[in-house]
């Protein structure tokens, strides 16, 4: 076997290696997950929050592999996350945001970590409240688990893009909830977190993608949005947004002295998969950040809203939503297991998070992370 046969031989679930990243990665975000929960009370800064859970990656994933043969990239896959409220995704703030969660907040959890690029991404929705979750805010998360897990099980070989699509709205429907449109779930590669083959939310004459069958030891991480109000996100201002990858296949000589340095830096340290700016230099940073993002060095990951009017997983809070799934064929497809028979391969990971308003009267948002192979 050449030198380039066993390379893409690593890349494939039937190596035991590659399984074994992929649940170490696992494991860790997991935990950080839990940490993340555990610090979401009242009167907690988001910012402090989101450092914790990356710092706890980072930790983690740092004592592994130290005398390996050759040296092994670890860490954070995609900076923690928290989304209160209307607030639907990718809301790490800066250092120097004094946002705070309150009673009753709907916090949508959402981080990444990697061994090796082989990455592992959970998402999970938290109430800060005691006691059970009810009314709407119980719809729009039991809206949102229900669907990871139906698409946990339909995506599976020989089952196309467009199945997942359909079913995931039709258990959003069974909550009188809807998912949202625009998001894509990506299949996972190594030091990939966007592959190209994609499901799409909810199909619409704006948003188009390929049809696509899933195959044996493929990997994706399934991002599911429901929402209890119109279920299309808007960018309100993109001075929130934080968080940002590296477009590997753009090229342009920088006029600003700032910008050179802030992409230097960046090229360094994050060559290949999403950051936060919060790990860079505050002043400087907004200063050089917006020539990138103009001349397309770099990848935004937007900070999305809604009218205020998503192997990893977590358990949910006691809910009480005021609808259940009667649907014969939605129960059908919870029936189904997760596991699929396969040629040596494993299967991978799944995760949940969620998103609302404070008033049950308003719209709310639900999110939930599934991945499978």
């Amino acid at each position: 076997m050449s030198d380039e046969e066993r390379e893409e031989k690593e890349l494939d679930l039937t190596s035991p290696e590659v399984v074994t990243k992929y649940k170490n990665a696992a494991e860790i975000v997991n935990k950080a997950l839990q940490l993340v929960v555990k610090e979401c009370k009242p009167n907690a800064k988001i910012v402090d929050i989101c450092e914790k859970g990356d710092a706890f990656i980072g930790d983690q994933t740092g004592n592994m592999y130290k005398n390996a043969k050759r040296k092994i990239e670890r860490g954070v896959a995609f900076p923690t996350c928290l989304s209160v409220n209307n607030t639907v995704c990718h809301f790490s703030p800066l250092a120097s945001d004094t946002s705070e969660l309150q009673e009753g907040d709907i916090v949508k959890i959402d981080m990444g970590c990697h061994i090796d690029g082989f990455i592992a991404v959970v998402a999970h929705t938290h109430v800060v409240q005691g006691g059970p979750v009810t009314g709407r805010k119980a719809d729009v998360v039991a809206a949102a688990n229900t669907a990871a897990e139906v698409a946990l099980r339909l995506v599976r070989p020989g089952k196309k893009n467009k199945d997942v699509s359909d079913a995931i709205q039709k258990v959003a429907a069974a909550y009188d909830c809807k998912i949202v449109e625009g998001v894509l779930s990506h299949q996972l590669k190594q030091f990939v977190i966007d592959g190209n083959k994609v499901i799409l939310s909810v199909s619409n004459p704006d948003t188009r993608v390929d049809d696509a069958e899933f195959e044996e030891n493929e990997v994706y991480a399934v991002d599911i949005v429901a929402s209890t109000g119109e279920g299309k996100p808007k960018l309100l201002d993109e001075k929130q947004t934080t968080i940002y990858k590296r477009a590997v296949d753009k090229n342009y000589h920088l006029k600003m002295k700032t910008s050179r340095f802030i992409f230097s830096e960046i090229t360094q340290k994050f060559p290949i998969l999403p950051f936060t700016a919060r790990v860079l230099e505050e002043k400087r940073a907004r200063l050089g950040l917006v020539e990138c993002v103009n001349h397309d060095l770099l990848q935004p990951y937007p900070v999305l809203h809604e009218k205020p009017d998503r192997i990893t997983s977590h358990p949910l809070q006691e809910l009480q939503p005021t609808k259940t799934i009667d649907d014969p064929e939605i129960k059908a497809w919870l029936a189904l297991g997760t596991k699929t028979k396969k040629k040596g391969g494993g299967k991978k990971k799944k995760g949940k998070k969620g998103e609302g308003d404070k008033a049950d009267a308003e719209p709310m948002d639900a999110t939930s992370d599934a991945a499978a192979s």
